[in-house]
């Protein structure tokens, strides 16, 4: 397993491979993501990771870009290669697409996108 040098690295993707988002293309849109990232040539400047569920699945597949706190939904492989190339190498968010935004005062919605279960709710 490889232990990657992250000095440097100015975006951390999370490509959601839950088994939500899987069924919705996960694992093409994880490739894609990857293959832009290296086409654009921003390798040293962008670190993804596959996590497991990220408890969006109605947003599937999900795709959450920090240190900006971006939650994408519906990513398609059109789509997380956008992202790439205007996101992560342009500084230019995907606005239709986001469905939770990191502000001063926490996570907002956008998009009108479901409110969905809250935590305490759901105990």
């Amino acid at each position: 397993m490889a232990t990657w040098n992250l000095n440097g690295t100015k975006h951390h993707v999370f490509i959601c491979n839950g088994s939500s988002c899987m069924r919705k293309g996960g694992e093409e849109v994880t490739m894609a993501i990857r293959e832009e990232i290296t086409k654009c040539g921003l390798d040293s400047v962008v670190h993804t990771s596959r996590t497991r569920c990220n408890g969006r699945c109605q947003d599937a597949c999900v795709v959450i870009v920090y240190p900006e706190g971006m939650w994408y939904e519906g990513v398609t492989e059109k789509l997380g290669r956008e992202i790439v190339k205007e996101h992560l190498q342009h500084g230019k968010p995907i606005e239709r697409s986001i469905s939770y935004r990191m502000t001063d005062v926490g996570m907002q919605l956008q998009n009108n996108r479901p409110i969905g279960k809250t935590k305490a709710a759901a105990k």
